[in-house]
């Protein structure tokens, strides 16, 4: 717990200040930092699991995870609200969240198959491959957006010159600039609270879930990584499929709030669990219940700059991580709690139906949502004003 308390602790820093400065000198640019720096500690496992080995991996992997731990995918979202219009961006948004899904089924399935050296292996050289695969062939998204990268050529030269070095540092952001952009819509306000509750939500259940389902039907190792399994390509097919065909039909704010009621629904049948099958059948939920981030992201994205994507996201991620330090400061001392000897009262899941209470309280929010009029819907009938 002390590991992840010090990495989330890093990442609520970090993430908005990757985003800003992606904002800045390109997504590209901050995507090679992240990438390069995890294929490290894979490559100290696949030389040697050695304890001294193993010793260097678990500094190396914290100390990165504290800088870059979500990077990737914040800064994967703002390059696709660069590229997509808004009209798209759930269901592409969705699209890419399948593909993250599809990847950890694989790796689960790969892993059953390798041998531990080969699978380090494996992992390493597909680090080292996507890191390649994206210098080469991803373009910048923002060269040609107008984004401050460098400074005006109307810029004084002697304006210029004194203040070249304290450049970058006039580009991080502060806490009031995180404040400032949570004010700059309700919208997006409503969509941070969201996002919060949500992520303390989803991870108080796993948190908790594997310590109930040891407890209450001895599952093992092996039956919970079935059902991870199962839950991963149930997402996956939802989301590669299902959510490009309703998004354009419904809309990301009614998808939002389906996928956190079916969400809610899933925890808590999970809560009551009264045979072995139930948490399998429960796990099916998940089909519309991984509609939740994806609709949340792209809600959130249009109502911010396209000049600001990466400090959004980052926004959004830190948020998150936020979460990941309080939810198991929560359930993880509530779980130990109700699976003792002696509980306060007999309700094994009980840890487990509060994760769905935070849902229901996100679930709340989004109800709460109304449409509203985006960033560039605005900018357009403002300049339609003004013309004669």
């Amino acid at each position: 717990m002390d590991r992840n308390v010090v990495i989330g602790l890093g990442s609520v820093v970090a993430m908005p200040l990757l985003g800003n400065l992606s904002d800045h000198y390109g997504r590209k640019v901050l995507l090679t930092f992240p990438m390069t720096l995890s294929i490290f500690p894979l490559a100290i496992l696949a030389y040697s699991r050695t304890k001294y080995y193993f010793y260097a991996y678990y500094i190396l992997r914290t100390l990165i995870s504290v800088i870059c731990d979500g990077s990737i995918p914040c800064l994967a979202l703002a390059y696709v609200a660069d590229n997509v219009p808004e009209g798209k961006r759930a269901a592409v948004f969705g699209i890419l969240s399948g593909v993250t899904s599809s990847a950890f089924v694989c790796g689960n399935l790969s892993a059953r198959f390798l041998s531990t050296s080969a699978t380090f292996q494996v992992a390493a050289g597909g680090s080292v491959v996507a890191l390649v695969y994206m210098r080469a062939f991803l373009p910048e998204s923002i060269r040609n957006r107008g984004v401050p990268a460098e400074a005006t050529e109307t810029d004084c030269l002697l304006e210029k010159a004194p203040s070249k070095k304290l450049q970058i540092f006039k580009k991080l952001p502060s806490f009031d600039d995180t404040i400032c952009l949570l004010r700059t819509s309700p919208t997006f306000s409503q969509a941070a609270i969201a996002t919060f509750f949500c992520d303390v939500s989803e991870i108080g259940l796993h948190a908790s879930l594997l310590y109930y389902l040891k407890a209450q039907f001895q599952f093992n190792k092996d039956q919970f990584a079935d059902l991870m399994i199962i839950g991963g390509a149930a997402s996956s097919i939802s989301l590669l499929v299902l959510m490009p065909l309703l998004a354009p039909l419904l809309g990301e704010q009614k998808l939002l709030s389906i996928g956190l009621f079916f969400g809610c629904a899933h925890m808590f049948l999970h809560s009551i669990a009264w045979a072995s099958w139930v948490p399998y059948a429960a796990a099916m939920m998940s089909v519309v219940a991984t509609f939740t981030m994806p609709c949340l992201k792209s809600i959130a994205s249009k109502q911010i700059s396209p000049c600001e994507q990466g400090k959004a996201q980052g926004c959004l991620t830190g948020i998150s991580s936020l979460a990941s330090i309080v939810s198991p400061l929560i359930f993880s001392p509530l779980t130990a709690m109700f699976l003792s000897d002696n509980p306060p009262f007999y309700f094994p899941g009980f840890s487990i139906m509060c994760a769905g209470f935070a849902g229901l309280i996100a679930f709340i929010q989004s109800i709460k949502l109304k449409d509203a009029e985006s960033v560039a819907d605005s900018m357009s009938s403002s300049s339609d004003n003004l013309d004669p």
